[in-house]
């Protein structure tokens, strides 16, 4: 079947089964306009209203609009010129929002750096990008100054209180007491920002965005939630937002609808549900970890929560399971406990969502992974790894990737560019399938997929079902060599409190759940290595893992 014919029969499947809450083509709030624009607008429309909110301080649109081109004039008087890279060194804070507008309004490129990074990683993010200016805060000024001799960095900003340094820094306050720049770049497609890939090889490549993707991703991320006519959206964002995933709900999402963000420091229990109670909230996003811990406060009972239209889960750990999910409405109310979405940094991680898809939990019960359907304007097909064709419907391929905002490229570097892109199509590495009904499943990476004696195993399908048992918290599945079969899934778990399960154990209760040769060899863990984003290292549990097997 050739690309055309397919793609056509798979719009017709996912148009029968999209949620009639949802459009099938893309919204625009307010326009195909910049995303400083949108900031401009909704300080004229509702100059009143509260954009974030952060440690009990408040910026409406007007203060916010008024800060980023009073930043924005800085810039540009120290040499800032479109196209020209600068570094943002911060963590969750109104700052990181304000100086992200102004490089986006004088036509600079945003590249976020990880406030956790230490010297050596936070130059080569700089060095990548050829940053010259470099937004950091007081704690992270003496990575900058210990990494100093290997960067060209002619401004630092620094946020915060700071001792005395020898580098050529200008204190936050004086920035945003700059005149303002009421100019504007339009351009959407221009280079707007540089987001690193957090790959488990090799440095972190640069994925080449515009606003055009930004604007989209807001779009028909929030549209495909069912908040396309949304004018009270409310986020509480803890997700970490240098990351792209948080800068989605935290900064791009409530100010294309023109919402609030409640935007935390970091993760606190008790401070997210008086956020939610305080400020309406529609929509979080948390580990699965995250809610559990929500559901057992003991104060719980005393928030109202009901506000929250689309509570958002992500399994980077334990996995959401229609326990959870019944527990949750029994508790809170309000919209359903789903998965959050698929997607990567290349895309701006928001292809397909399950939104509206739990009838008698059909979602979580699906073979794992499930997807659901992907967003207006983005095709997502599953192709064959040999020749690129689209797999029939139900058999594993590659999964690929069509839309408005896949990047444009890896920055400099054209052969990674050209390996990953290819026809407009972004070639994920991922393993899937797309089922009778158009939605999509994930099984896992390339490089993660298991051969045993010629058969794959895919960690994905391993951990959910290994998840399933009442006293595993948590499970993460590499392959490991082995002189028989080739390799053999390796299982690291953690137990739930109390629990005295043995590797054995695990493996006794596997057998009866799955094929002999899925059946993986178990290690008991007490904690995984995690990332700053809250995913497990695998490439350090692959490290750790003996390389040869013999159970």
């Amino acid at each position: 079947m050739d690309m055309d014919t397919y793609l056509t029969d798979l719009r017709t499947r996912q148009d029968e089964r999209r949620p009639q809450d949802t459009p099938s083509d893309v919204v625009y709030p307010v326009g195909e306009i910049t995303i400083p624009e949108h900031i401009s607008h909704w300080a004229q429309a509702t100059p009143d209203k509260v954009a974030i909110s952060h440690d009990g301080n408040e910026l409406t649109y007007r203060d916010l609009d008024d800060a980023h081109r009073r930043v924005a004039g800085w810039l540009l008087d120290h040499g800032v010129a479109p196209g020209d890279r600068v570094g943002v060194h911060l963590g969750n804070g109104p700052e990181f929002v304000i100086a992200f507008m102004a490089i986006l309004r004088v036509g600079a490129v945003h590249v976020p750096i990880n406030p956790m990074f230490k010297p050596g990683e936070l130059s080569n993010e700089v060095l990548d990008s050829d940053a010259h200016v470099v937004v950091t805060s007081a704690s992270g000024l003496g990575v900058v100054e210990d990494a100093w001799d290997t960067i060209d960095v002619q401004q630092v900003v620094v946020v915060g209180e700071s001792a005395a340094s020898d580098l050529p820094v200008t204190p936050w306050h004086a920035v945003v007491a700059h005149d303002a720049h009421d100019g504007c770049a339009t351009d959407l497609d221009a280079l707007a920002a540089l987001n690193y890939t957090g790959g488990t090889t090799g440095l972190p490549k640069g994925c080449m965005h515009t606003q055009r993707h930004m604007l989209y991703t807001a779009a028909t991320g929030t549209s495909s939630s069912g908040m396309h006519t949304a004018d009270d959206f409310v986020s509480v964002c803890f997700m970490p937002i240098f990351w792209i995933g948080g800068e989605d709900l935290g900064i791009l999402f409530p100010i294309v609808l023109g919402g609030t963000v409640v935007l935390m420091t970091r993760w606190n229990a008790t401070a997210v549900l008086t956020a939610i109670d305080t400020y309406r909230a529609t929509t979080i996003v948390g580990t699965v970890e995250n809610y559990i811990e929500l559901l057992e406060h003991p104060e719980l009972g005393t928030y109202d929560l009901t506000s929250l239209r689309d509570p958002q889960a992500v399994s980077f750990v334990g996995k959401l399971t229609p326990d959870l999910r019944h527990r949750w409405a029994d508790a809170v109310g309000g919209g359903v406990l789903r998965e959050c979405a698929y997607g990567m940094t290349e895309t701006h991680t928001m292809d397909a969502l399950p939104y509206g898809l739990a009838v008698d939990d059909e979602d979580l019960l699906a073979e794992p992974i499930f997807c659901g359907i992907p967003v207006p304007g983005t095709d997502i097909a599953v192709v064959s790894f040999d020749d690129g064709r689209p797999m029939p419907i139900g058999e594993v391929g590659e999964v690929v990737v069509r839309s408005p905002a896949v990047m444009t490229g890896y920055w400099r570097n054209p052969q990674a560019t050209a390996e990953q892109l290819v026809d407009g199509w972004l070639h994920t590495g991922d393993h899937g399938r797309i089922d009778e009904d158009g939605f999509v499943h994930y099984l896992g990476r390339t490089k993660e997929m298991i051969k045993v004696k010629g058969m794959s195993v895919f960690p994905a399908e391993v951990e959910v079902i290994l998840g399933r048992h009442p006293e595993i918290a948590a499970v993460a599945v590499v392959p490991v060599d082995h002189p028989d079969t080739g390799q053999k899934p390796l299982a690291f778990v953690t137990l739930e409190p109390g629990s005295e399960l043995e590797a054995e154990d695990v493996r006794t209760w596997a057998r009866a759940q799955m094929a002999t040769y899925k059946v993986p060899v178990v290690k008991v863990l007490d904690a995984f290595p995690m990332t700053a984003t809250g995913k497990i290292k695998k490439n350090l549990l692959q490290q750790d893992a003996t390389t040869q097997i013999t159970t």
